[in-house]
């Protein structure tokens, strides 16, 4: 198997993970610190992998990256606070 296949079938099981969880009303705070970050981990194999990113300078790289915590950082606050 390739890499991709292997990054693919790792993106459609952290998918299915979060499926799962969600289904099955497994979702706590913990839990939704977990969700958090396999979406991190998620987005930043498709940055690398499936937008090509891996093979190009770092600052390139940091960009998205960047973007991608900062949204998950504003799901996690929004999630986290009180209403």
């Amino acid at each position: 198997m390739d890499v991709i296949t292997r990054i693919w079938i790792a993106l459609v099981g952290f998918t299915i993970f979060a499926f799962l969880l969600g289904w099955l009303k497994l979702v706590s705070l913990i839990g939704v610190g977990i969700l958090l970050f396999t979406t991190f981990l998620k987005g930043q194999l498709v940055i690398d992998y499936f937008m090509g990113l891996n093979e190009v300078e770092l600052k390139y790289r940091v960009i998205p990256t960047i973007w991608l915590g900062i949204v998950i950082s504003l799901i996690a606050v929004a999630y986290y606070l009180p209403v």
